[in-house]
Parts: structure tokens; C-alpha cells; sequence
């Protein structure tokens, strides 16, 4: 029996990945802030874009492939960062970057990774994207800018929509903090889940090693705010500007809801608005991102990436429907290691191209383009 008869979706990864990992780390991945309003407004949002099928259109395969910042991509999908990869999975970062690589897919490491960028650089093609949280001294960016570029990443991604620790309530009453430390009720889970166990037991329990050698004198013990917090600020116009002189890469914002910052970062010389609530990690009133979509797209001329609630392919054609250019998943990737190791990635893209392939037979539509304008909002949802 192959994996998809056994995984069909991403809602069987994850069902099979809280099976295989234990409950704190689960809650890391899995949890958003406040009462997690907002990571059910994404899903709720999400489900009321539609399209109306189209008929007679006989034998076609979908053309899936699109291009960005002038590379050209088999399907219009990467893999976002996420903070504290490795304890989802045991080597997380290298294998989804090596899974990404051998898709032709971009992948973006996080500030807060437990790998750093020179761990990773060499599993890439010159298609990693850094995603950046904004230290506050100027000397710490700019070896940070500098590691990066050395190490072959060619994106630079800067996350403004942090500007303070959110709550995570969830992730708070399940006991992990930073840096992790296994409590006796932390060492109970891990006991229960056994797969994982045997993984993490060959390697040292992950931290944040792209910020060793910035915190040699700062303290965030049993703290569940990571140590990235002490080193950050939150940036302003400025610190934009700051960048985008610096880097002579491709250079993204990530965290925008607002069309009105959308046109003023564009207007900077921004190379990509990428639309995100953060999956619903940071703020709890936040829209969802599907729905800010389109009047962003109707204000800016560059490139938009779209991430939060994002599910399947179908919600990939939703996204490039309303105006997306490119799509990011993170955390269905985590759910896809924790659930397969390391042939989950491979199988995850394989559920989203066929599940594109498939909604875009119903539509008729033969590529992403002929997407663009065929979504509408049900009615009967208002």
C-alpha cells in the first residue's frame, strides 16, 4: 500500500504526526494565540472562496509552473520558516531543505532555526530564503546578513509583524520553555511517543544555534520567550530602508494585512508583499489572511506570497485565484516529518500537485493564469 492510500491529505499527516510526536511539542506546532480565532478564521475564510466548475474542456494535464524573482518553479509552492524546526523532527531543517532542493522548490530558514544558515546553505541551490526576526544592533544584523549571504541564500525575508512576544496560551500551559529543558512532566510525554524519542536521543535536545554566538551574555532562562526576543526590536521604516539598501538580493516583508503599508513598501523598493497573520500565532483579531488578499493585490503591482490556514491545493488555486503569486506552507511540512520522517516532504508535495491538478480538471483552467479572476465569495456564508 503506497502513502497515498494511507495519507491521501494533509489532515492525515497531521492526525498521524500528534500520534508520533509528544504533547508539548505538539502544542508548539500546533497552537495559536488568544482563544485561536484567528487560525480558525484562516480555515473558516478560506472555505468560503469558490469557483464554479467548467465543463467539456476535453483531455488537458494542468500546467502547474510559475516563475518568481526570475526563477521558474514546477508548482507555486515553498517552504516557509518556522522557529524550532528541529523539534518537530530531529535534523528538520537539512531534510526539508534538501526535500525542497530535489522538488526545485524554495525553502526559508528561520532567524530562531535550530540549524543555522551555514548548517543548510550547502543542502540548497542557491534558492533558500532567510527569514530574518530584526536584531537590534546594527553589528548583530549585519553578520547575520552576511552568514546568510555566504551561505548561499539568495532571499532575504523580513518578518515585521512580531513586534512583541504574543501569549500562545496553549503553548504556555503545555510547560516547554526556552531554551528547552525536559521537566519530569515533559520527560513522561516524551516516553509516550517513542519514535520520536529514539530520533531526538541521537542528537542534543535543539536550541536556537544561529544565535550562539550573539548570546554569550544574555540570561533567558526557563523563560517560554525565547532568547531571540532579547537580541530583537521592533522594526520601523527605517530598519526597512536599512535592509533594502543592504541586501542586493530579493527582498520580501512578511506579515502585511494593510494594502495602504502593501503600497508604501513597494514603493521602497520591496521585491515581494507576503500576506500572513502569522497562522494566528501573534494576534487573535487579525483577519485572515485569504480575505486581506485581495484588495493588497488591487494595490500593488509585485509579487505577492500568501501564507496562514493554507491546506491543500485547492486552497492554492483559492490563493492564486484572488491575486497570489506564490504560496507557503510551514507548518504542514512539520506535520508531514513528524508524521513520515523524511519521506514526508516529498509525499506532501506530491498530495498538493495532484490536488491541483485535480481541482484545476473541474475548473478547465490549464494554468495558474487562467485561475486569476474565477473565484467568487459564497453568499450564503455572509
Amino acid at each position: 500500500m503506497d502513502l497515498h492510500s494511507r495519507f491521501p491529505s494533509i489532515h492525515d499527516l497531521r492526525v498521524r504526526a500528534r500520534r508520533r510526536i509528544p504533547k508539548f511539542v505538539w502544542d508548539y506546532l500546533d497552537s495559536a494565540t488568544g482563544t485561536e480565532a484567528t487560525m480558525r478564521r484562516n480555515r473558516a475564510m478560506l472555505d468560503r472562496v469558490m469557483f464554479t466548475p467548467s465543463i467539456l474542456h476535453g483531455e488537458f494535464k494542468p500546467d502547474l509552473g510559475t516563475t518568481l524573482f526570475g526563477r521558474s518553479y514546477d508548482i507555486p509552492v515553498g517552504i516557509a520558516p518556522v522557529g524550532m524546526s528541529g523539534l518537530m523532527w530531529p535534523d528538520a531543517e537539512r531534510l526539508l531543505a534538501k526535500a525542497a532542493t530535489k522538488a526545485g522548490l524554495p525553502y526559508g530558514i528561520s532567524t530562531v532555526a535550530t540549524q543555522t544558515p551555514e548548517d543548510v546553505g550547502p543542502c540548497l541551490d542557491g534558492n533558500g530564503w532567510f527569514q530574518m526576526y530584526p536584531p537590534r544592533d546594527p553589528e548583530i544584523r549585519q553578520d547575520m546578513l552576511d552568514r546568510a549571504k555566504q551561505a548561499g541564500f539568495s532571499t532575504l525575508v523580513l518578518t515585521v509583524d512580531v513586534p512583541v512576544a504574543s501569549r500562545r496560551e496553549r503553548q504556555v500551559r503545555s510547560g516547554l520553555v526556552q531554551p528547552p529543558r525536559l521537566t519530569p512532566r515533559l520527560l513522561a510525554q516524551v516516553a509516550m511517543r517513542p519514535a520520536w524519542a529514539r530520533q531526538m536521543a541521537l542528537r542534543k535536545l535543539p536550541h536556537m544555534r544561529t544565535l550562539d554566538r550573539y548570546t554569550e551574555n544574555v540570561i533567558a532562562r526557563n523563560s517560554t520567550a525565547h532568547v531571540g526576543y532579547l537580541l530583537r526590536t521592533s522594526p520601523d521604516w527605517d530598519y526597512v530602508q536599512w535592509l533594502r539598501d543592504a541586501w542586493d538580493g530579493p527582498f520580501v516583508i512578511k506579515g502585511v494585512l494593510n494594502p495602504d503599508d502593501a503600497v508604501r513598501l513597494e514603493g521602497m523598493g520591496v521585491d515581494a508583499i507576503w500576506v500572513s497573520n502569522h497562522a494566528g500565532r501573534q494576534f487573535d483579531a487579525a483577519l485572515s489572511s485569504i480575505e486581506c488578499l485581495p484588495a493588497i493585490r488591487d494595490a500593488v503591482t509585485c509579487p505577492i506570497i500568501i501564507d496562514s490556514g493554507f491546506e491543500g491545493g485547492l486552497d492554492v488555486l483559492r490563493a492564486m485565484a484572488l491575486g497570489a503569486d506564490f504560496v507557503m506552507f510551514g507548518r504542514a511540512f512539520h506535520y508531514a516529518l513528524a508524521a513520515l520522517g523524511a519521506k514526508g516532504p516529498a509525499h506532501l508535495i506530491d498530495i498538493l500537485r495532484k490536488d491541483m491538478e485535480a481541482n484545476m480538471g473541474q475548473m478547465g483552467t490549464k494554468t495558474l493564469a487562467d485561475c486569476r479572476g474565477r473565484a467568487f465569495w459564497d453568499p450564503r456564508s455572509e
